[in-house]
């Protein structure tokens, strides 16, 4: 730390400087606060020196600056995890030098744990319990207190007709904060901590899991399993109990000045009661811990730990802790991982990959937007060229090598990661390392994966340039050329509806009104009329088929022609498509113009939902019917699946809030007409005493007509909200009608498929397990995971129509294990 200087010096309100004193005890609060946020930085002198120095700073202003210096600690020991035991060194410090200061950031640590309990925020919600738990080591807090507040948490998992996932987060709190304080614990209170470690036993062999498959990154259990999260962090407590409770990664700044700490007296902590559970607790999910990596693979320099040591949950969490705070900023996110304390004494750059990958690969979300992940490679790749960008081919390898039983959701995402990723180093790769997906079927995993990386990475930069850099032997997989398909063409001038294509073409280039082009339609032969003359009337699918061929084909240029070109002739398109039919075949016809580019097939089928020509039932049905059966495992479809739900969600959400905001204001109303009848009532008391020589017939007469105007106005304004509420509430109504229609739709045709695909492969005695049944159920598991929280609201709806126990148990599994995360 620089050489201490004196506020009072420093900060002298005008000696030598021209400063406002108003601004001083601001300029003050500043300083204090750079001071803690920087500290354990890089720094000319030692850690301990710094906290030290520090501690004299923030001793000294105690008197003046309490209160805010208690903020700025609570605030640190929440959001900046992985500085913790700097910050408890720090507290243990200032608690020997002040112990009311020890106890008021105690109590005031409490009251912030209640509040973070209190809004759902759980995991900042585990660093201050692990922040309290640390301070032990500090001899701020009394170890029989720590236990007694675990013994609390652990209690929860008596509790009866309570979700699972709520006594699941109270162990994890308890097993996380062992590494940090299990040594003191046990060595001071070892008959409570052996009778806790017993109930968490107890409690983890009963618990359900059936949910964990559908978490799980890869299938099979070879060469690292898959492990629950919470069996994995008992695994490495067990062997660290084993081990006489001796970790040797984490930083203990407070060992320095042991000689200092054990002189401070402790405080207890304050009885801590978990709070109750609340129906809308939002517990977090469970998880699967993700492993890539083992000492195998990183031969030279340091030796990985191993899956059960407590060194790799440590360094892993504190690797999450860094992401988490700096995630918005990429290259401090970068540099600060690659700056990680005890960084040579373990394989770093090894670590830091896996836990990326960890993070982008979570079921069902990662903590961040999904572009991070790529940017943060890449910044690390620039930041260490000698040696990550090995690291990072490495995993891509090994990650290609497992496809076959890699979760379909995280193929995705690997998908969309490894092709941005390319783009921002020219597309290279070894591809003729990847010959044998040239040599399998192309349903298999590994040809359509290098499939979607290449038609991604033509989205990012164009065709020709994807043919030119692949392998010749690839053509088979590289995409076909992104041009419209456009079938009224002179080759094709015997079709049905070419002259009137030609019309049609001619009446939009001629600027034709609505009216006119829509007469023009008129003519157009209906193939349906000798069927069924009724849908004749209603529905031609020629007419639909000329109109919009020509019009896309004319607006085929850019994503920006056809935007225009829907909005210009929106009247006409929703005359065509009046009937569910008529919404069907646009769909079908923009697939059949642009399939050979699903991207702009994907932004045509959002303009067609926001401009609300089709909807979004009828995107979905369209994308499981027969005419997209082949489409079925491409990722596009699964995209513009997901793409549609949530249009639907943020509709509902857009009218819930309408209908709130509405109702707001009518309880605002209803008091100010409640306060402005007090307040008449008070005035007209108040001018009787004074005025009592006034003509009372006048002095009612006049103010017993304003009385009634603004009575009238409210009322009216009232019955005008009220009018406005009831629309709303049956447009909310029909919204989640809409919605659950939806999922109903969705679901239903999964399930037809899956049961097709299991009687036929029963009816010929063949093995039901085909990539494209492993492509169908994971696709269905995406559903329920991504939009969980849609599908909760609607899970009674769902149980009774379609998730019966009648159901095949292969299909119904899939929804027990969804249910199972909920538990």
């Amino acid at each position: 730390m620089p050489r201490r200087r004196r506020h009072s010096d420093e900060y002298d309100g005008g000696r030598g400087h021209k400063r406002r004193r108003t601004s001083e005890p601001i300029e003050i609060e500043d300083r204090l606060e750079s001071l803690i946020i920087r500290v354990g930085e890089k720094s000319t002198s030692s850690l301990e020196s710094n906290l030290e120095g520090l501690a004299g700073v923030l001793e000294a202003d105690l008197p003046n600056y309490k209160n805010k210096i208690l903020r700025i600690l609570c605030c640190v020991a929440r959001l900046l995890p992985e500085k913790l035991t700097v910050y408890t060194t720090l507290v243990g410090l200032l608690n020997a030098r002040n112990y009311n200061f020890g106890g008021e950031f105690v109590e005031a640590m409490i009251r912030q744990l209640k509040e973070t309990l209190k809004n759902n925020l759980y995991q900042e919600a585990v660093y201050l319990v692990r922040f309290l738990s640390d301070l032990v080591n500090c001899h701020v807090i009394a170890a029989p207190s720590m236990v007694a507040m675990f013994e609390n948490f652990i209690s929860v998992t008596q509790e009866e007709d309570v979700p699972q996932v709520r006594s699941d987060w109270f162990v994890y709190v308890v097993l996380s904060c062992l590494p940090w304080v299990g040594k003191e614990l046990h060595e001071k209170k070892d008959v409570e901590m052996e009778r806790l470690l017993s109930q968490i036993d107890g409690y983890l062999k009963r618990r359900v899991k059936t949910h964990v498959p559908m978490l799980q990154v890869w299938t099979a259990e070879k060469p690292h399993p898959q492990e629950e999260y919470l069996d994995c962090l008992w695994a490495q407590v067990q062997k660290l109990k084993k081990d006489r409770w001796q970790e040797r990664h984490i930083l203990r700044p407070y060992i320095a000045f042991d000689s200092v700490l054990c002189e401070a007296l402790q405080h207890n902590l304050p009885p801590f009661t978990p709070p109750g559970h609340m129906p809308h607790a939002h517990y977090p999910m469970p998880q699967v811990v993700f492993r890539m990596f083992d000492y195998t693979d990183a031969p030279e320099g340091p030796v990985m730990p191993g899956s059960h040591s407590v060194e790799r949950f440590v360094i892993e969490e504190n690797l999450h802790c860094i992401i988490k705070t700096h995630w918005r900023e990429r290259k401090t996110c970068a540099a600060q991982l690659l700056s990680y304390p005890g960084k040579n004494n373990i394989p770093l750059n090894y670590h830091i990959v896996e836990v990326i990958f960890g993070e982008l690969f979570r079921l069902p979300a990662p903590p961040h937007i999904d572009v991070l992940y790529t940017t943060l490679l890449i910044e690390l790749c620039k930041l260490q060229p000698g040696s990550l960008p090995q690291v990072l081919a490495q995993a891509t390898e090994m990650l290609y090598m497992r496809l076959d039983s890699m979760n379909t959701t995280c193929v995705d995402r690997l998908i969309n990661w490894f092709s941005h990723h390319l783009s921002n180093f020219q597309f290279r790769w070894s591809w003729d390392d990847w010959s044998d997906c040239l040599a399998v079927d192309p349903e298999k995993p590994k040809p359509k994966f290098v499939k979607e990386v290449l038609e991604k990475c033509m989205r990012l930069s164009y065709h020709q340039r994807i043919v030119d850099l692949v392998p010749p032997t690839f053509s088979g997989l590289i995409p076909a050329p992104p041009i419209f398909i456009y079938k009224y063409t002179e080759e094709n001038s015997s079709l049905p509806g070419y002259a009137m294509s030609i019309t049609i073409g001619n009446a939009i280039k001629n600027r034709a009104s609505n009216e006119e082009i829509l007469t023009i339609l008129k003519d157009v032969p209906n193939p349906n009329q000798e069927d069924d003359d009724d849908e004749g009337e209603t529905f031609n699918p020629l007419k639909v088929d000329v109109f919009l061929q020509t019009l896309l084909h004319l607006a085929a240029k850019s994503f920006s022609h056809s935007f225009s070109a829907l909005g210009k002739f929106h009247e006409i398109l929703k005359n065509l498509t009046e009937s569910d039919e008529g919404k069907l075949h646009v769909l079908k016809v923009v697939y059949e113009v642009w399939r050979n580019h699903p991207q702009m097939m994907a932004v045509l089928v959002d303009k067609l939902i926001r401009t609300q020509i089709v909807d979004c039932a009828t995107v979905a049905n369209w994308l499981f019917s027969q005419d997209l059966a082949h489409e079925f495992t491409r990722l596009f479809v699964w995209e513009v699946l997901h793409s549609t739900v949530r249009k639907m969600d943020k509709h509902v959400q857009k009218i819930q809030e309408e209908l709130e905001r509405a109702k707001d204001r009518l309880e605002k109303q209803q008091h100010r007409r409640r306060n402005s009848g007090n307040e008449e009532d008070m005035e007209k008391a108040s001018e009787d005493e004074e005025d009592g020589d006034r003509s009372s017939e006048e002095d009612e007469e006049g103010g017993g007509a304003k009385s009634r105007s603004r009575a009238k106005r409210s009322s009216e304004e009232e019955e005008g909200l009220e009018e406005q509420i009831d629309r709303l509430q049956e447009k909310v109504e029909a919204a989640q009608s809409q919605q659950k229609n939806l999922f109903l739709v969705i679901f239903q045709r999964f399930i037809m498929l899956l049961t097709e695909h299991l009687v036929r492969c029963e009816t010929s005695s063949l093995d039901f397990r085909t990539p494209w049944y492993k492509n169908c159920t994971e696709r269905l598991q995406q559903v329920f995971l991504t939009h969980h929280v849609i599908i909760q609201q609607y899970m009674g709806t769902l149980e009774n129509l379609l998730f019966t126990a009648e159901l095949d148990p292969h299909i119904l599994n899939v929804y027990q294990q969804f249910c199972a995360l909920q538990l």
